[in-house]
């Protein structure tokens, strides 16, 4: 062969290549009647009860922990809300002799390093700690159920009421907008009959203990169930409607169903199932099987939220819920739920949990298999929060941004359109095939040719990226070039964003996302 034929054979091999790897995506110029509207605080975060003063602080506030907030504030001009309950939520009772929190903790493991209180005493000081939030936050707040003690739900209750009706909660705007009776208790009932005449009890008292009423800001949540039926006779949010909970005077004070979701429980990571946690097939797939339970929430006129969800149990799969990963699972993961009809998506928190997206405290033991740290380990963000961030200036701060999830036909890559008003604005492209550092092959880009249909459509845009080192790394991220990974929790480093035509389309590396500005 000539060298003038090989080399002619290599370019075309190239071109060939280059044609796989190029993708076609169609976006409406103007809003999709069925795209629905994001709330800003869509990303919204579940803290763990016992460890709740780690988080916001006691006498003062935890200043970093209130700054990552202000980040996500800044972009959608809303704080995430709250929901505070979780495992130690059944475990938590009140004392007028505690200031704050005394916990009693048991022995933790290298698969628990940070476990759960066995036992939470709290007192006035540790409702009264909310004030640090950011002005504006909206918070849910969990009461013990397992334990069928109505005294303990009462107390607790009615610290909570003292509380948000204090001069410095009432001053910033920070509001207690419903009871959640106890978590995931069809663990711990085996009746839904039953279930529902206990739950009428607690909110009967919690109902006359916080004055509550239609009229009232104050209202509750209903199931938190950890598994889901998606029947009208099991422990579902159908089956609590099929047994009459909304009939009843407390009951018709429910403004909110919710349910629990995690995509696995596997306490040992690997490089495969962070690639299964990430792909399209497999998020889509842990979400649209709740398709009945929201059909017939809506139908009541109620909303539907994830009030506690995240990657894996076991606090997160070492390897997987902490890495890089991670944050592309969490954007896709948020996006995906509106379009289904998920009005919110609390993440769940944890001092020392793999998953959480926002570390408050400073850690002596490794979160990952609990060995002692050579050096404390400060106050920092992970992987996810970056996810957080991203949703965050996709949605922006119009407060009545509509989404609709783009048809593209692959199974790695996916997208979302964003609408201010009826006007296209934005785009979002996110690439969840998993480039490792075990991964042998040159990392790959996918060129998207972006088909702009519509009268009027715009023909620059500005391309802002998430640059990812490997999938499985834990550090490192950028979000157009800057970086949250500082001693503050905000954001540093010069912004780069770059501009070029529609016609141009964009290159998207493997683990990767784009923001896309129409100008």
């Amino acid at each position: 062969m000539s060298t003038f034929s090989f080399l002619k054979q290599l370019i075309t091999l190239s071109l060939i290549a280059r044609q796989a790897l190029c993708l076609s995506v169609s976006i409406p110029v103007a809003a999709p009647s069925t795209a629905p509207t994001l709330a800003p605080d869509l990303v919204s975060i579940s803290i763990e009860q016992d460890r709740w003063t780690d988080y916001v602080g006691t006498t003062s506030r935890n200043q970093f922990f209130f700054n990552t907030l202000e980040n996500l504030n800044q972009l959608t001009g809303k704080p995430p809300r709250f929901r505070i309950g979780a495992d130690s939520e059944d475990r938590t009772d009140f004392s007028p002799a505690v200031q704050f929190a005394e916990n009693v903790f048991p022995a933790f493991s290298n698969t628990t390093p940070y476990p759960e209180a066995s036992e939470n005493i709290v007192g006035d000081g540790y409702y009264q700690a909310a004030q640090w939030l950011p002005p504006n936050t909206h918070v849910v707040w969990g009461v013990n159920f397992k334990t069928l003690n109505i005294t303990t739900a009462f107390l607790n209750a009615k610290s909570m009421v003292k509380a948000f009706a204090s001069p410095a909660m009432k001053a910033s705007g920070i509001t207690l907008d419903a009871f959640e009776i106890g978590n995931e208790a069809d663990f711990y009932n085996s009746v839904l009959s039953q279930y529902v005449t206990n739950w009428n009890t607690f909110a009967t008292n919690l109902t006359a203990t916080g004055k509550l009423s239609k009229s009232s800001t104050t209202k509750f949540w209903g199931g938190a169930f950890g598994g889901d039926s998606h029947t009208t006779n099991g422990f579902s949010p159908q089956g609590l409607i099929t047994a009459g909970i909304l009939s009843s005077t407390p009951g018709s004070l429910i403004t909110t169903m919710s349910v629990h979701r995690y995509s696995g429980s596997f306490c040992q990571g690997s490089g495969g199932l962070l690639q299964d946690l990430m792909t399209k097939s497999t998020i889509r797939g842990n979400l649209t099987g709740f398709t009945p339970d929201i059909a017939a929430v809506k139908a009541k006129g109620l909303d539907f939220v994830l009030g506690e969800t995240n990657s894996y149990a076991c606090h997160g799969a070492p390897g997987v819920s902490n890495t890089a990963g991670a944050a592309l699972w969490t954007l896709d993961y948020a996006l995906f739920a509106p379009q289904i009809g998920i009005s919110r998506v609390y993440f769940h928190q944890g001092i020392g949990y793999k998953y959480s997206m926002i570390q408050p405290a400073t850690l002596t033991r490794s979160p990952l298999d609990g060995s002692t740290l050579s050096a404390p380990l400060a106050p920092h963000v992970q992987s996810q929060y970056y996810g957080a961030i991203v949703a965050a200036e996709a949605i922006g701060n119009s407060g009545s941004t509509r989404a609709v999830e783009l048809s593209i036909n692959n199974s790695f890559i996916a997208g979302y359109a964003f609408y201010v008003g009826n006007k296209l604005a934005r785009a979002l492209l996110i690439n969840s095939q998993a480039f490792l550092t075990t991964t042998t092959t040159a990392r790959t880009s996918t060129l998207v040719n972006l088909g702009l249909t519509g009268a009027g459509a715009p023909t620059k845009m500005s391309i802002k990226r998430l640059s990812i080192p490997h999938a499985d790394a834990t550090s490192g991220l950028k979000w157009g070039g800057q970086t949250y990974e500082t001693s503050d929790g905000k954001v540093s480093g010069s912004l780069q964003v770059t501009t070029a035509n529609v016609a141009s389309g964009v290159e998207i590396q493997e683990t990767e996302a784009v923001l896309l500005t129409f100008l």
